[in-house]
């Protein structure tokens, strides 16, 4: 028989439907946290309470033909884990009010138009460039990405564009609704059970693909090491880069085209290593300034490559001097369908890479970039030319494709 997948609010049996109570009491197994099976105090049948590995255990109990009822908060469709069970075990789903609708009551603020986004039990990590221009928020949280750890999350990336509302214990006997500045949020205290909404009272600034060379902290007076906004432009488009992407970018310098691949792959990950210390410190005043929060490490590729997740796509701004070596790391980590876009300045490394991706399977376009821009002198206008740029794009060859 299916197991049961009831979902139930802070007021515990008190919200729950007359059939839904009859079918707990019923069961043989009841299973679900320790706060929730404490809402059945005189439940007769066998209590499992689920901590970790909850897979494994509803797996095996489906084998014992028993009468099984699961308890899920809320509702077990939404961050909950009713869309796993429903994809492993035959599974009937009864859920209950999620505590988002009842934080968006409590407070008057309609949800149809809202983003939602999960910190409990994830990393707060990409949370900027995922709600960055978003109008309404919703965030479920947790004890370690706490409300006072959200907003200070929110005040480094220069967030205060949003004001906050937070409801705790929904239902329950200490419920408690507040709303509150960024600053106020995190210097208060909070219940583990709470639900975060953001309101935007004001417009944030609005970065375009293509961003002013002039906008980023970069070495000084050594400018000219970020990539430049045509190229960089053309190398995105490349990267051919979805909003869920992985991506690598290595040698990122200023991190411009990592900050530009974040603002397309705001649901995805993106990877950075730069082997300049000074580097490093503009890259992640970039990150604040633009909002986008990705990962960058200190090292020369392929040298910590390995602490990345295999990429979607992957851009290569320098090669350090050990170019087969890292297209090799390159060329075996990346997806199946994903893509490597170089950017060389000289016509032997353009000869060089190009040898050495078609012997290890991968097709390659090549793009010469030669730009001039314009420059006022005395009361007319010249054009001053950029240092030529070879963009290769590669990707693996289809069969019979060579």
């Amino acid at each position: 028989m299916p197991i049961k997948l009831i979902g139930i609010g802070d007021n515990g049996v008190h919200g729950l439907h007359p059939q839904l109570i009859e079918w707990i009491e019923n069961a043989e197994v009841l299973v679900g946290g320790e706060r929730l099976l404490s809402f059945f105090p005189n439940f007769k049948g066998e209590k499992i309470v689920l901590k970790t590995k909850i897979m494994r255990i509803v797996e095996q109990l489906e084998k014992r033909n028993q009468n099984i009822v699961i308890l899920a908060s809320g509702d077990p469709l939404f961050y909950g884990i009713g869309g796993l069970l429903s994809k492993k075990i035959p599974v009937e789903i009864y859920p209950y009010i999620s505590s988002i609708q009842l934080a968006a009551a409590k407070f008057g603020i309609s949800w149809q138009d809202a983003y939602f986004v999960s910190i409990h039990g994830r990393p707060i990590k990409g949370l900027a460039q995922k709600i960055d221009g978003k109008k309404k928020v919703f965030i479920l949280t947790d004890e370690n990405n706490s409300p006072n750890t959200l907003a200070k999350y929110l005040l480094e990336f220069g967030m205060t564009e949003y004001e906050a509302y937070i409801a705790e214990n929904l239902q329950g006997e200490e419920e408690r609704c507040r709303k509150m500045t960024l600053e106020e949020m995190e210097k208060s205290s909070f219940s583990p059970l709470n639900v975060v909404i953001l309101v935007q009272t004001q417009e944030a600034k609005k970065w375009p693909l293509g961003i002013e060379d002039e906008e980023f902290y970069q070495r000084k007076p050594e400018k000219g090491l970020i990539t430049k906004k045509e190229v960089r432009v053309l190398s995105v488009s490349a990267l051919n880069i979805n909003p869920q992407s992985v991506v690598w970018d290595i040698g990122t310098c200023t991190g411009s085209v990592a900050i530009e691949a974040g603002k397309i792959a705001k649901e995805g990950k993106i990877y950075a290593i730069e082997k300049n210390e000074e580097d490093i410190a503009n890259c992640l005043r970039n990150q604040k300034k633009f909002r986008v929060d990705f990962t960058v490490v200190h090292g020369k590729a392929p040298g910590g490559l390995d602490e990345f997740p295999d990429p979607d796509a992957i851009f290569i701004g320098g090669t350090g001097g050990n170019m087969e070596e890292l297209l090799t790391v390159c060329c075996q980590r990346l997806k199946n369908d994903g893509r490597i876009v170089l950017n060389l300045a000289t016509i032997e490394n353009l000869y060089e890479s190009i040898k050495i991706l078609n012997r290890l399977g991968f097709h390659t376009e090549v793009t010469q970039v030669q730009i001039a821009r314009s420059k006022p002198i005395l009361s007319l206008t010249r054009l001053a030319p950029l240092n030529p740029v070879f963009i290769v794009s590669a990707k693996r060859k289809e069969d019979g494709n060579e």
